[in-house]
Parts: C-alpha cells; sequence; structure tokens
C-alpha cells in the first residue's frame, strides 16, 4: 500500500497485457524521485504477477540494417522459409509480421519492412505491489493509467470507472497514456476535454465528447486541467515531467549532460527506463553505440527472471541511437551510464569503449552501471579496491578484477562507492536512478 513516508503517492491502474515500457518506465521512475506507486489490477492481490505486453512501432531493421521500404509478403508460420531469390516471390498475401516471425526472418536474410501498425509480442512479468479491492482513493494523490490491450477490458469494470470517476471528480491529477484513454472514456471524464492518444483510438474519443488532438508526432502529449494524456511511450519524457508538476513537483539541478554507453541485445528496460527517466528530469540525454551513428537502432532483450537458475531471454523493443559514437568526446559530458544485457560482452573487447570508460572515471565523473555493464568497467581496470555489486553471474569477472564484491540481496540493492553507482538487475532501478542523481545533484521536490 501507499508509502506513508514519501513525498507524493500515487495509484497505477494495471491488467493484463498492458504495453511494457507504459507501466514500468512511469512506475519505476515515480519511484526513483521519491514518489511511492502502489499497481493494483482488479481481481488481483499484492504479490500476484502477470505478463507485459511489447507493442514495437515497426519500420523492420533486419540484420541491423534498415532495408527497403517495399511492402513484404509473408509465408504463414508453417511454411518453410525460402532461401534461394527465386522463391521469394512464390509467396501468400500482404501482412504485418510479429516480432518473432521478423526475427525468424532475418537469419534468413529476407527482408519484410514497413508494416501500418504496432506489432505484439510477449514482455516482461510484473508484480503487483497492492490490493485492488484494498484501495482507498483518498490516501492518493495521483493516477496512472498505463496502455497495451488491457484498457480495452478494464473500461467495461464497473470497480475500475468508479474509481476512475472520483479521482476525475477530486480534480486529482490523472496521466493516461496510449490506450489508457479507452477507460477515461468510459469513466466519462473526457467530455469537452483536449484530449490526444495513439491514433487508433480517436473514434471511441471523439464519440466520448472529447476534443480530439492530433499529435504531429509518437511522442505529443495534451493537458486540460487535471488530465494530462499521452500517445506512446515515446511520450515518457514529457508525459512524466508534466505528471510530477501536476503533484506539485519541483526540478532543480537538470542542467546535465549524460551519456549512455549502448549495444546490441542490451536489456530492454536497463537502457529505457533510465533514459527516459533522465529525460524527464529536463536532463539532456545522449545514447552511443560503436560503429553506429546518430539515428541507428539496437535491438535489446528482455531479461526476466522466472524461477528457472538464470534469467529468461526473449527479443525486446528497438532502442533508437542519439547521437554518434565516433568522436565522442567524454569532456562534454557530466555522467556515464552503461546498461547491462548481453551487449557488454562484446563492448569490453571494444578498445574505444575502455578509453572511454577510463576517461569518464579517471575525471572522476559519476559513472551508473548496472548488472552486466560492470564486465566492460572490469575490462577497463577501473574497478581494482572499489566497492561494487553487479548481476550475481558477474562476480568472478568483478572479483577477479579486484573489487570488493558487495551482495545484491535482494536483488533490487544498488550502491554508491565514490563516482561509481553499481546495482545488479533492473528490480533495482529506482535506487539505481536516485543515487546517479544524488551524484550529479537533481533532485525532485513537492
Amino acid at each position: 500500500m501507499a508509502n506513508t513516508e514519501a513525498q507524493r503517492s500515487v495509484l497505477m491502474l494495471c491488467g493484463d497485457y498492458m504495453e511494457d515500457f507504459e507501466a514500468m518506465v512511469p512506475f519505476q521512475a515515480l519511484q526513483a524521485y521519491g514518489v511511492s506507486v502502489d499497481a493494483v489490477c482488479p481481481g488481483k492481490k499484492a504479490g500476484d504477477i502477470w505478463t507485459f505486453l511489447l507493442e514495437t512501432y515497426l519500420t523492420c531493421k533486419i540484420n541491423h540494417q534498415l532495408v527497403s521500404s517495399q511492402p513484404y509478403k509473408a509465408r504463414r508460420h508453417s511454411d518453410a522459409v525460402p532461401t534461394q531469390e527465386k522463391e521469394r516471390t512464390e509467396l501468400f498475401g500482404e501482412c504485418p509480421l510479429h516480432v518473432t516471425e521478423l526475427l525468424r526472418l532475418a537469419s534468413t536474410r529476407i527482408l519484410p519492412v514497413f508494416v501500418q501498425t504496432y506489432s505484439e509480442s510477449r514482455g516482461h512479468n510484473f508484480t503487483l505491489n497492492a490490493t485492488f479491492e484494498d484501495i482507498e482513493m483518498s490516501k492518493y494523490d495521483g493516477l496512472v493509467i498505463p496502455g497495451g490491450r488491457s484498457p480495452e477490458y478494464l473500461s467495461l469494470n464497473d470497480s475500475v470507472i468508479d474509481l476512475v470517476k472520483k479521482f476525475s471528480d477530486s480534480g486529482k491529477p490523472i496521466a493516461s497514456l496510449c490506450y489508457g484513454q479507452m477507460i477515461l472514456a468510459g469513466a466519462g471524464c473526457l467530455k469537452g476535454r483536449k484530449c490526444t492518444s495513439y491514433p487508433a483510438v480517436k473514434p471511441v474519443l471523439v464519440d466520448a465528447g472529447a476534443h480530439w488532438v492530433e499529435p504531429d508526432t509518437m511522442s505529443a502529449c495534451a493537458v486540460h486541467e487535471n488530465i494530462i494524456t499521452a500517445v506512446t511511450y515515446e511520450s515518457h519524457p514529457k508525459f512524466i515531467q508534466l505528471f510530477v508538476k501536476a503533484l506539485g513537483g519541483t526540478i532543480k539541478g537538470s542542467e546535465k549532460r549524460i551519456l549512455f554507453l549502448c549495444g546490441d541485445y542490451m536489456e530492454d528496460y536497463e537502457v529505457m527506463v533510465p533514459f527516459q527517466s533522465l529525460q524527464a528530469l529536463g536532463c539532456h540525454v545522449d545514447a552511443v553505440c560503436p560503429k553506429k551513428a546518430v539515428g541507428d537502432k539496437c535491438p535489446t532483450a528482455v531479461h526476466d527472471f522466472e524461477g528457472d537458475q538464470t534469467y529468461t531471454e526473449m527479443p525486446g523493443h528497438d532502442f533508437t541511437l542519439t547521437a554518434n559514437f565516433e568522436g565522442i568526446d567524454a569532456s562534454s559530458y557530466d555522467a556515464l551510464v552503461i546498461p547491462g544485457g548481453r551487449a557488454p560482452e562484446y563492448l569490453a573487447l571494444d578498445g574505444s569503449v575502455i578509453k572511454l570508460v577510463k576517461e569518464f572515471m579517471e575525471a572522476e565523473k559519476p559513472v551508473a552501471s548496472i548488472c552486466h555493464g560492470q564486465q566492460i568497467l572490469a575490462a577497463a581496470g577501473v574497478l581494482k579496491g572499489r566497492k561494487c555489486t553487479a548481476y550475481p553471474a558477474v562476480k568472478l569477472q568483478v572479483v577477479l578484477s579486484g573489487a570488493k564484491w558487495l551482495e545484491p540481496d535482494p536483488i533490487d540493492r544498488c550502491f554508491t562507492d565514490g563516482n561509481l553507482v553499481t546495482g545488479a538487475a533492473w528490480p533495482g532501478h529506482p535506487q539505481f536512478i536516485s543515487q546517479l542523481m544524488s551524484l550529479l545533484g537533481v533532485r525532485v521536490s513537492f
């Protein structure tokens, strides 16, 4: 339930198959800022687990390269994939492709591109931390409604509609994203109000009496009185910033420049959650990858903990780089962030990466590394004598590099040693981001 010691308390209205980023980014970002967030779902209780939906807005990327914009005609899943050029025309009707099908086809060098809507695949698992039936609206300062497919059925739930009406009538801020606006429409909260959303939701909102605001980009937001609406997870930086302001928050010390060191198959959450959380604070955040340029994409991996002896892996969202790696100047940034996942295994072998990391550490600028990111720090020889944690499987490499190992128990525990922040895995993001904020002098107060 709500943390009475937090500066503000927020309720997040969840459901099965809500969009992965659209729940976890605001959930962990707000916690990092000192806001208590309770995640609830009708018919479920605290501790229940369910699976997120991962939505990808595709221009498809195959073998890490953007390819021609000609439509691709896909075979049925049961059909053998052609390997000869002459066979590529022996195909069935044009259709959008699921992410897993795109990955399968990528390995065969058949090139599908440009679909007309997003694709869906399995995302991370998520654990509720409160029980819907125990909720007392008066204890919360605001409401967050993620998108995905869950709003379609939550908008028909009487208890959900009643709760949302109470928030709306109270004047407390409501922040709704993507398809979440269907719930606002069902609750009758949008009549005469300016509102945006994922474009496919427009007919519902117009019929509900909303004043539709056409989004010029997938990162657009709209504000009308106590209601904040946004288009997709690309809207998060502005969306979260607007919500913090609506909660009475002020951000200080945000004039910082932060560099993210990225690579193919870095962990999905471990790049996007801190990246957008820092952007929402007003920081300038750049993401670079060796041998790639601004606008290029890095595929990511979803790593999750499902009761096996190690994490599982699935395809994640694509992540767009915002700057060129070549010519990057460490002196022009205030901090470095190293996401985990599988990317650090090969980035640790890149001399230009090692040089960059050493420059940040020698200048004693804040360096925040999570999960397998510490493989790069170990390879750079900058951990000797430093207190450090990491994903437990990386312990041997960390210890052999001369670091003093700090056990991540529980797994969300993070540590700061001088200019170095380390964490074990994405459940630790609230601490990880908060500790980096402290080193940077960035504060959120209410």
